[in-house]
């Protein structure tokens, strides 16, 4: 099994050199994908490997899912309602998590991610990293986010993606998810 310092310097000269020609529509979407177990390792590394993306000459932004996420819930109107049901019945996870999944899957998450594409558009040697991917159990998965996004990714944007590689475009969410290839990405590591 490779390592996440291996594997993160193959995305970066992937990066370097783009895509391979041939593909139909070019766009600079790459997934860093690691094991599950492999999370904590990934947050830790994550600083390092920003400071080196900036010693080599990348203007770097981050992304990050779970900030994201929080921000959403945190100015849902449907807050406090949600707080009063939840003291109420507190384990009832079903109920809770339909109720925070809607909240995130009315496209809310989307805008922000598009908001942050389109102000980094034009911008030389630019690079968005989309960390804490994670968060997006049990509500939705990054996927569906890239594929509503089609056309719109103009700088490298590296999702660090928990999951395991099942070929050369399927990944397995967080090792468990069923496979999906719907991916239009370059998938580096898993």
């Amino acid at each position: 099994m490779s390592s996440l310092k291996s594997d993160f310097n193959e995305l970066m000269e992937r990066i370097k050199a783009g895509r391979d020609f041939g593909h139909a529509s070019f766009e600079p979407i790459f997934y860093l994908v690691f094991s599950p177990a492999s999370i904590l390792e990934v947050k830790r590394q994550t600083s390092a490997w920003e400071a080196k993306l900036r010693n080599d000459g990348w203007s770097v932004h981050k992304f990050s899912i779970a900030e994201e996420i929080q921000k959403i819930l945190d100015a849902a109107p449907l807050k406090k309602i949600w707080i009063v049901a939840d003291s109420k019945e507190p384990l009832q996870w079903e109920k809770t998590n339909k109720a925070l999944a809607n909240a995130l899957t009315n496209g809310s998450l989307q805008e922000r991610l598009e908001t942050v594409l389109r102000k980094l558009e034009g911008q030389r040697n630019t690079i968005l990293l989309v960390t804490d991917v994670e968060a997006l159990h049990p509500y939705m998965r990054i996927g569906s986010i890239e594929s509503q996004l089609q056309g719109k990714f103009h700088v490298p944007t590296v999702f660090f993606y928990p999951g395991v590689r099942t070929g050369k475009t399927q990944l397995k969410f967080l090792g468990f998810y069923p496979e999906d290839g719907n991916y239009r990405s370059v998938h580096v590591g898993g």
